[in-house]
């Protein structure tokens, strides 16, 4: 059986999150600003949030338009910004432009969770994968950086 995805407006949104103790103002130092743009953040974790230009209700029945956009995804805030996890194979870090530090086990729980109630309030599906775990925002694996094939002359000479 389906489970239905409940589809609320921006505005419902936001006065739910309030409701449920996340942090939520409007950015008005950003250069876009008449795009609504809103900082949402709750156990340390944060993530920027607009209303969805292309929504409308017509388009709501569809499942394809929402009425939220991410500006920016959920991430650890440090040192006043979000920070992007980064994979290095062996270790995961959380990145800013400014600064960059060792992703702990408790940051990362708190991302998730963050995370999570903040898709159910969105009315977001929560996707397997995501469920597991935090996912990294990207993958930097460090051993595979310079690596090349030899050159066909070179494997052939050494039979």
């Amino acid at each position: 059986m389906r489970t239905k995805i409940v589809v609320r407006s921006f505005e419902q949104v936001l006065q739910i999150l309030r409701d449920n103790q996340f942090d939520v103002r409007s950015l008005p130092g950003v250069a876009n600003h008449s795009a609504g743009q809103i900082a949402v953040g709750k156990y340390g974790a944060a993530a920027i949030l607009a209303p969805n230009p292309k929504y409308s209700a017509k388009t709501a029945t569809d499942g394809e338009q929402h009425p939220v956009t991410w500006i920016t995804p959920p991430g650890w805030v440090l040192r006043g910004q979000i920070s992007r996890l980064v994979d290095h194979g062996n270790q995961k870090l959380f990145e800013t432009p400014t600064a960059r530090i060792a992703a702990t086990a408790d940051a990362l729980k708190s991302v998730h969770r963050f995370s999570e109630e903040l898709r159910e309030v969105i009315g977001e599906p929560s996707l397997y994968n995501e469920s597991l775990g935090t996912v990294s925002n990207s993958y930097m694996y460090d051993r595979v950086k310079g690596r090349e094939a030899p050159p066909a002359s070179d494997a052939a000479s050494n039979h």
